[in-house]
């Protein structure tokens, strides 16, 4: 097993004893000092769901108050109008045949990817290719749509995507290190709403079983469950 460093063992130190409201454990998060670059700061949420199951899986997209902190290129399958549109509203790339050919030769110069529904046809062949990497146009996340302008401005603006895996943790980023405090609990809240909105009707037991933030490199902080408002106000540590 490998060893933390130094800078890790100092910030195990900050780490509180116990869950916490989450603007205690965003500032506990903002006080070490784990890198030189501004991390990424993300949210695991352990549920109470079997996602074996095809009625307990759990999977969307959500939008972040405060924006993700990250740059997303967005690639784009439309034609004609669409194409334009999509110009217009900032896609880093347009296209359909060359944008499958580029694909196909393993060419992946995009983050996040969009479709008109009359392209279907085509990018369905990319499935396999795709797929794995998440990057797979869904009607469901909202990245099929004849509405493409809308779809990359909220991609860039910081939607960001949730899905429960095998183990039924849901692992989101909530926004940069360097963001404030209030900022990291806003966007936090606004992912567990969501969580918390799509839960499924067969959903036994306890469904939020716990929930860590964490930054790139540092240890994790455990969040109080039982705070399901005010995310960013002091009077929820109390």
């Amino acid at each position: 097993m490998a060893k933390h460093g130094k800078k890790y063992r100092a910030a195990e130190e900050l780490v509180p004893e116990g869950a916490v409201s989450p603007i205690a454990a965003m500032k506990a998060l903002k006080g070490m000092d784990t890198a030189t670059f501004d991390e990424t700061v993300t949210g695991d949420f352990r549920l109470g769901i079997d996602t074996r199951q095809a009625d307990q899986q759990l999977r969307g997209t959500v939008s972040l108050p405060n924006g993700s902190g990250q740059v997303v290129r967005v690639a784009v399958f439309a034609e004609g109008e669409a194409a334009k549109a999509a110009e217009e509203a900032g896609a880093d790339i347009v296209g359909t045949d060359e944008l499958t050919e580029q694909i196909n030769r393993g060419e992946f110069n995009f983050d996040a990817a969009v479709a008109t529904p009359d392209q279907m046809g085509k990018v369905g062949r990319l499935g396999k290719v795709l797929g794995p990497r998440g990057l797979m146009p869904n009607p469901k996340l909202g990245t099929v749509t004849n509405d493409v302008a809308k779809a990359i401005t909220e991609l860039k603006g910081g939607r960001v995507e949730y899905r429960a895996d095998r183990f039924g943790i849901c692992h989101v980023t909530l926004g940069k290190k360097s963001f404030t405090p209030e900022a990291l609990a806003e966007n936090y809240g606004a992912v567990y709403d969501e969580i918390l909105r799509m839960k499924p009707a067969s959903s036994k037991g306890k469904y939020v079983k716990s929930i860590t933030v964490s930054a790139t490199m540092s240890p994790g902080v455990e969040v109080d469950p039982a705070v399901q408002r005010a995310y960013a106000s002091e009077v929820a540590e109390d």
